[in-house]
């Protein structure tokens, strides 16, 4: 009984994780480049220090109408995604 509410959470968690991915419009990079270079988001070097680990992984989005990075970073050994706000 126990191994079978483990699941269902984990199921809840991962579907929830999906749902908040989807509602993110990642840009391109051609796209991100391009949004870096008219000043409307903050470069990712920028916010380095704010990631609080090693970066393995990064993506522009548009999340409620906001500049965001999505980054999959290296922290303590496990890799954990990161949501930082990108804009101006």
């Amino acid at each position: 009984m126990k191994h079978f509410l483990a699941v269902i959470m984990l199921t809840f968690l991962a579907l929830g994780q999906m749902q908040a991915a989807a509602q993110a419009q990642c840009l391109s990079q051609a796209e991100a480049r391009d949004a870096v270079a008219s000043g409307k988001a903050a470069s990712l070097g920028s916010l380095k220090g704010a990631a609080g680990g090693e970066i393995v992984k990064a993506q522009l989005c548009v999340e409620g109408g906001q500049y965001v990075y999505r980054l999959s970073v290296l922290i303590g050994g496990q890799v954990k995604t990161v949501v930082l706000p990108a804009g101006r």
